[in-house]
């Protein structure tokens, strides 16, 4: 990992950035103190980003709603809670 001040990737950015796509990861410090990190995209979202930009994917526009969790009575199907589950939708 490369550690260089925010002056110097405003004065030469195009070389930090052309280092981070080559796989180089950057620490950006301000005053001397760790404040960001400039890395590569890993080869999913590379995949992702080209899918997206040949309109072959829609990204998510809203949050992922979180499952609430099931309580679970002895006697009961986990199929049953399921359905019950997905009717209250």
């Amino acid at each position: 990992m490369e550690v260089i001040g925010i002056r110097e990737l405003r004065q030469n950015a195009s070389v930090w950035v052309a280092k981070a796509k080559a796989g180089v990861i950057i620490q950006i410090t301000e005053r001397g103190r760790p404040v960001a990190r400039l890395v590569p995209l890993t080869p999913a979202e590379q995949v992702r980003d080209k899918l997206i930009a040949e309109g072959q994917l829609i990204p998510a526009t809203a949050p992922r709603v979180p499952l609430r969790m099931a309580d679970l009575v002895e006697g009961r199907s986990l199929s049953s809670i399921l359905e019950e589950q997905r009717a209250d939708r």
